[in-house]
């Protein structure tokens, strides 16, 4: 099973190539745990916190690493205890919770199973980790090197994007490699994007489509990790290199690299999902989100490539607003608009 992070390789290798000394150390550091814990990965199905809840009540476990690599960690914060004086406790506690209501409010999902999972985080991975994830049964969160990257825990879509691949994993489980992984990473900026508008209350044209605002540091020329909007635009830095995502299949990347370009071709259909809620106006959640929604959960199957989600999604479309709906031609015309 796949680790699930954040940033992507390519960002931490553009860091290594030019990057300070410092920077280079934390980057590697980074890579490097990221190698390590893929023995570490145990499937979601076998765990105890399958156990059923109620629904609409969240369960949240907060654990610290203390700055190790030992997961789960020692338990700070559990459901109705009191805030902490560690900011990331808190973060992860409440981001976790933000994505929770999200997902009940919107799609009546009892948490990232459907059955009421117990959410459970760590907060201070690693030293200077640059990197947030979903381990298979976890979120795990890095504090960033504070010379590029600030704490994971900062940033709401981040939390969301790792959760939603839990989501997914229990759901069509996209295997995690080419294209199939990219739409898996995408799927992710959908409903990571969608929690941060739902919690700010943004329509499709307010928000920014940015994923992982701020979680740069002063001074680095980077807007987010990725923009749905305009892929290829979050970034260009000189220690980060340039945005490389393509936005439209002319420029689709074929590398053997990151498990066959996951992160860098998850700007296609990430696009694609943003012409679609541009369309069709108001809350992106609302109804571009239902059929992503819809999508994930009754047609993908596991190696669903971006061709069949095209067209799965515009068979949901159908399904939730009619045979040629305004919404049915709406996701024709945002595929069209990527090159599908």
């Amino acid at each position: 099973m796949p680790r699930y992070c954040i940033v992507p390789p390519y960002m931490l290798r553009s860091i290594l190539q030019n990057g300070t000394a410092a920077q280079q150390s934390k980057a590697w550091a980074t890579l490097t745990a990221s190698e390590q814990i893929r023995g570490q990965r145990r499937v979601l199905g076998a765990l105890a916190q399958l156990a059923v809840a109620a629904p609409g009540r969240k369960r949240r476990t907060i654990y610290d690493a203390r700055n190790g690599y030992e997961l789960p960690g020692r338990l700070v914060r559990s459901e109705g205890a009191q805030r902490t004086k560690d900011a990331a406790v808190n973060e992860a506690f409440n981001g976790s919770g933000a994505t929770y209501d999200f997902f009940w409010k919107v799609f009546d999902r009892n948490s990232v199973d459907g059955r009421g999972m117990r959410l459970d985080s760590t907060v201070h991975y690693g030293e200077s980790y640059d990197n947030a994830f979903w381990n298979g049964h976890q979120m795990v969160y890095g504090d960033g090197d504070g010379e590029i990257f600030l704490p994971f825990t900062k940033a709401l879509d981040v939390i969301a994007h790792e959760l939603s691949h839990g989501v997914m994993q229990c759901e069509a489980n996209l295997a995690y490699h080419g294209q199939s992984g990219a739409l898996n990473e995408s799927f992710s900026d959908v409903f990571g994007s969608l929690t941060r508008q739902f919690r700010l209350r943004q329509t499709a044209l307010e928000a920014d489509w940015l994923v992982g605002k701020g979680l740069f540091m002063p001074g680095i020329k980077a807007k987010a990790i990725r923009s749905m909007k305009a892929p290829g635009t979050a970034y260009d830095d000189p220690v980060l290199g340039r945005d490389p995502q393509p936005g439209h299949m002319s420029g689709y990347v074929t590398t053997a690299e990151d498990n066959g370009g996951v992160h860098i071709n998850s700007g296609i259909p990430n696009r694609a999902f943003y012409e679609l809620a541009l369309r069709l106006k108001g809350n992106a959640w609302e109804k571009a989100g239902r059929i992503w929604y819809r999508t994930m959960t009754q047609e993908l199957r596991q190696n669903s490539n971006f061709h069949e989600a095209m067209n799965l999604t515009v068979l949901a479309a159908g399904e939730l607003f009619g045979r040629n709906s305004r919404e049915q031609n709406a996701a024709r015309e945002a595929w069209a608009e990527v090159g599908l």
